[in-house]
């Protein structure tokens, strides 16, 4: 794992914590529990406001619209029956929660498994943000990505900091960020494992490693 400075420098190579250290068949053990994460993380966001009007709902169609017999059409005894235009619609949807519940234990061991996943593959990189004085967004964009000729634009990076630093040094990454359409900036108290599989390289700068060490050292 890398330790890079404000300026974009790398500085030295760094231990993983003990606690995101996993091999191969122990994450694929948890490939269900991080797929029932992020189901449940996608599914969470649905509005659930979906809705169409039944037989029973939609105005008019009191009167039959002709006579049951003799006539030669089909039989019909509503303009609002489903095979009429303007008529209603059948198994349409309703307004409904799409909320899936899952223990705080298995989130957790889904985020621990989905972090580890990152940091075995070197796709995590942390930030020492002593010193940390960048105020344009292209200062930014060099800082996580270097030369601007050379910068891939398939690289989406996540960029965490720790929740306490949010009035601090965090605001102003999520300023200095905004314009990045390749970075996404949130905190710890925020990150889920949708974010963190979902990106190319995750920067985590140190005291958001810090408070993520301590919160699943109990994990395991």
């Amino acid at each position: 794992m890398i330790l890079i400075d404000a300026k974009g420098g790398k500085q030295r190579k760094v231990e993983v914590p003990a606690v995101f250290v996993a091999d191969e068949l122990e994450l694929g053990g948890k490939r269900n529990a991080i797929f029932r994460a992020v189901f449940r993380e996608l599914s969470n966001r649905r509005a659930g406001t979906a809705s169409t009007l039944r037989r029973d709902e939609v105005s008019g169609g009191g009167r039959k619209p002709w006579k049951q017999k003799g006539t030669g059409r089909a039989r019909q005894g509503s303009t609002r029956s489903p095979q009429w235009t303007h008529g209603g619609v059948v198994f349409g949807p309703k307004p409904r929660s799409y909320v899936i519940s899952l223990n705080k234990k298995e989130r957790r061991s889904a985020m621990l498994a989905a972090l580890s996943d990152r940091f075995a593959g070197g796709f995590i990189t942390v930030l020492d943000p002593e010193g940390f004085a960048l105020a344009k967004t292209r200062e930014m964009a060099v800082l996580l990505f270097g030369n601007d000729a050379k910068r891939p634009r398939s690289l989406r990076t996540l960029v965490v900091y720790a929740a306490g630093e949010r009035d601090g040094i965090g605001a102003q990454i999520e300023r200095i960020s905004r314009n990045l359409s390749d970075v996404r900036v949130t905190h710890t108290g925020a990150l889920d494992v949708k974010d963190v599989l979902g990106h190319a390289r995750v920067v985590l700068t140190s005291q958001a490693l810090e408070e993520l060490t301590a919160t699943f050292q109990e994990v395991r």
